[in-house]
């Protein structure tokens, strides 16, 4: 990124803008935009709001639900090792557009991954904002050598802070169309999706569902982080991480301008005491136990909602938020083994319900026609293991013990009705 815009190679992000005069003149540049994301965020909040309990759920392909975030860049032999190790079989991929002359080695690690779904999330710059000429001849130059390699095309991301290079949603939404009239003209078999709003801020959101630019998505995408609130179940202004999901799903549904197809691009935890590499502050970062518990918790309760069609963790290889610590050597965290382990028993499930008794959360879905339960609580509780039931921990450590102690980590019961194999 050209100044003032300054990347951390740390924690994989820029650094926060510290040119106050020059954020100050770039937003009274874009005060029409930012005032008509207030006045769309007005209509459309208590809209969605009222239809939220009228949207439909879909039926959630979990063999590409669950998406994991890779680097092309960093370990490129060792990803594909643990990639293969995982059984993951969607993975995310992120393109600097400012590093488009490594586009030969994005393709070449491409190559390696042909039965996985890819996503490619490409990454603006200021100059690619400023010039959409610029732009559009970058993307020419992606779509032409990718192609049909990759099954989707993310289109920005992290629109709602100016460190990423946007100062207001019209930004976003000149972005977006520059490659939405691209694809129309020379590229109609791919697939575009867009917004890439990060947290629980949508009132920029429905600025990017509902405007009058002439383009249209292919499926939302979402940064939807929950970290500076702890677990996923804590609630942001009256609403949990199901709740965000639900309001989200049904502004997507309304809106004209996008299929009903909802994809979270960017979740983690940044993890304690890993500094410079953690992409927060101290005061945000969890243990390595919670930051597993809660990754499955928060993918679990994703997948409950049955409006999102995958959930891309972020990522594999990162020492302050990632599965993996390359720092000295490759060392897997604990969640490396969690996310395995979900893979492996998720991967082709069905899911049928999630019951929540006083903060006991029962994930219900069938596995080869074999129920399985995922228990876990906010508040120590225990059941008792009976005959049939087949318990195993996150990590798919078998449990032996006759009563069950349900806590923050999940268990998984499986509750025979054949003799397991």
């Amino acid at each position: 990124m050209k100044q003032p815009y300054i990347w951390d190679n740390y924690s994989d992000q820029p650094y926060p803008l510290k040119d106050k005069a020059y954020k100050k003149i770039k937003r009274r540049e874009n005060l029409t935009s930012i005032l008509k994301t207030i006045i769309i965020s007005l209509f459309v909040f208590p809209i969605s709001l009222i239809m939220m309990p009228f949207v439909k759920n879909k039926k959630i392909d979990t063999s590409s639900f669950f998406c994991l975030g890779v680097d092309y860049q960093r370990e490129p032999s060792e990803t594909l090792k643990l990639v293969k190790e995982l059984g993951v079989k969607h993975i995310l991929i992120r393109l600097k557009l400012w590093e488009i002359d490594t586009l030969d080695n994005l393709k070449e690690f491409i190559l390696n991954f042909q039965d996985e779904k890819i996503t490619l999330k490409i990454m603006q710059d200021r100059e690619n904002v400023e010039s959409l000429e610029l732009f559009r001849n970058n993307l020419e130059l992606i779509f032409s050598k990718l192609g049909n390699k990759v099954d989707i095309y993310e289109i920005g991301t992290t629109i709602n802070r100016a460190k990423w290079g946007f100062f207001s949603v019209d930004e976003y939404n000149a972005f977006f169309k520059t490659a939405y009239d691209l694809k129309e003209q020379k590229h109609p078999e791919l697939k575009l999706i867009g917004s890439g709003v990060i947290d629980f801020e949508y009132h920029f959101t429905a600025h990017t569902l509902f405007n009058f630019f002439k383009y249209k998505y292919d499926g939302i995408s979402a940064l939807l982080y929950v970290d500076r609130r702890g677990a996923p179940e804590n609630m942001q202004l009256g609403f949990n991480a199901s709740d965000k999901i639900a309001l989200l799903s049904t502004m997507v549904w309304l809106s004209p301008k996008t299929k009903h197809e909802l994809y979270l691009t960017e979740i983690n935890w940044p993890i304690s005491n890993t500094a410079p590499y953690a992409p927060t502050s101290e005061k945000e970062c969890i243990d390595l136990e919670s930051y597993a518990n809660y990754m499955l918790r928060y993918y679990l309760l994703a997948l409950a909602s049955q409006q999102v069609d995958a959930l891309s963790w972020h990522q594999l290889i990162a020492p302050g938020y990632g599965l993996v610590d390359n720092r000295d050597s490759i060392k897997k965290y604990p969640a490396f083994k969690t996310y395995k382990t979900m893979i492996k028993n998720l991967k082709n499930a069905q899911f049928l319900r999630l019951d929540i008794n006083r903060q006991h959360y029962i994930f219900q879905c069938l596995v080869d026609e074999e129920l399985l339960q995922i228990h876990w609580s906010l508040k120590p509780t225990t059941i008792h293991k009976e005959n049939n039931f087949d318990v195993y921990s996150k990590d798919g450590e078998k449990i032996e013990d006759q009563t069950l102690q349900i806590g923050p980590s999940p268990i998984y019961v499986y509750i025979k009705t054949k003799t397991r194999t």
